[in-house]
């Protein structure tokens, strides 16, 4: 009687382990990733939101000026409204991607089994477009000190309070609609690749798990094709986020984009940045997917571990 109680609550505590396993190293994947490319994140934001044309050259000159000018810490700046926002992100986008793998793969047959690719891309993107309902502000508040002096917003609280008593506490959600339009692809493809690619190498190899390295390219693949395919709305949201520090009136997502195209042009304005985002996309999302899978397996081994010895 005894030995049976012990063996039910091992199984009612097992789905509890594997949601906060999931949200554990969903939090710790985003924030190794977004740290790891935060001066290049920072620098990419600051273009996005002025009218200066980028170009590679000038990019790595901002970074040279800031670094001369402010020190090496201050190109990270705004890394920690980044962790604020990014650490909870992760973390609820890696768990629900669990979640709606399994439900959908219940619902279509293949419980336990790699998804079909529609339910794949699906799960991408409604793990994408939850954990950004649910983290927006955090968004803004981030992509607000990027772009601004730390004269005019000391910390993560400062930039909230300001914001709400100046502009009003709409403003916290201005950009949401972009942004949400453009993760539901971005989420979506990069997802469905990362784990076609995984489902393609175990049947080609028969390995059940590919290598640390192998992980990297497939994620860095997946980034890649995602961040192509989303950008434009990337822009926008941006725009539409720092328009009360830039001086700018960008209210909706076509009128944006009309300006946008009008003053810059369509690969100079819309697609802005985008090769510095070919540059650290893949690797920050290549490092999150790698780390998450990584920290994942080895506490289920600690967990089976634990299990085995009681």
């Amino acid at each position: 009687m005894s030995s049976e109680r012990v063996d039910v609550s091992k199984q009612d505590l097992r789905p509890r382990w594997n949601a906060l396993d999931s949200l554990l190293c969903g939090a710790f994947a985003g924030a190794v990733a977004k740290t790891v490319i935060a001066p290049l994140d920072r620098t990419k934001i600051i273009f996005q939101v002025s009218s200066k044309r980028f170009s590679a050259k000038e990019a790595f000159r901002l970074i040279y000026c800031t670094y001369m000018k402010d020190g090496l810490l201050s190109l990270w700046r705004g890394n920690s409204a980044t962790m604020v926002r990014v650490m909870p992100y992760a973390a609820i986008q890696f768990f629900s991607h669990e979640q709606y793998k399994t439900h959908l793969g219940g619902y279509y047959g293949y419980q336990g089994k790699a998804l079909p690719p529609l339910p794949r891309f699906l799960a991408g993107s409604l793990a994408g477009t939850t954990a950004a309902m649910l983290t927006y502000p955090l968004d803004m508040v981030r992509a607000r000190m990027a772009v601004t002096a730390r004269e005019m917003y000391s910390n993560i609280m400062h930039v909230f309070v300001r914001i709400s008593q100046e502009e009003g506490v709409k403003t916290l959600y201005r950009g949401f609609t972009p942004t949400i339009l453009g993760v539901i692809p971005y989420a979506g493809i990069t997802f469905f690749t990362y784990e076609t690619l995984k489902k393609l190498h175990s049947e080609k190899t028969k390995r059940s798990q590919p290598y640390p390295y192998e992980r990297l390219a497939f994620g860095a693949c997946a980034g890649l094709i995602g961040q192509s395919a989303s950008y434009p709305l990337d822009v926008v949201r941006r725009r539409m986020q720092t328009a009360g520090v830039t001086g700018s009136s960008y209210v909706t997502i076509l009128g944006t984009m009309r300006e946008i195209v009008t003053h810059e042009g369509v690969v100079r304005g819309l697609y802005k940045g985008l090769s510095m985002n070919w540059v650290k996309g893949p690797v920050a999302v290549g490092i999150s997917l790698t780390t998450f899978d990584i920290t994942h397996s080895l506490l289920l081994k600690l967990h089976q571990m634990n299990y085995s010895t009681h």
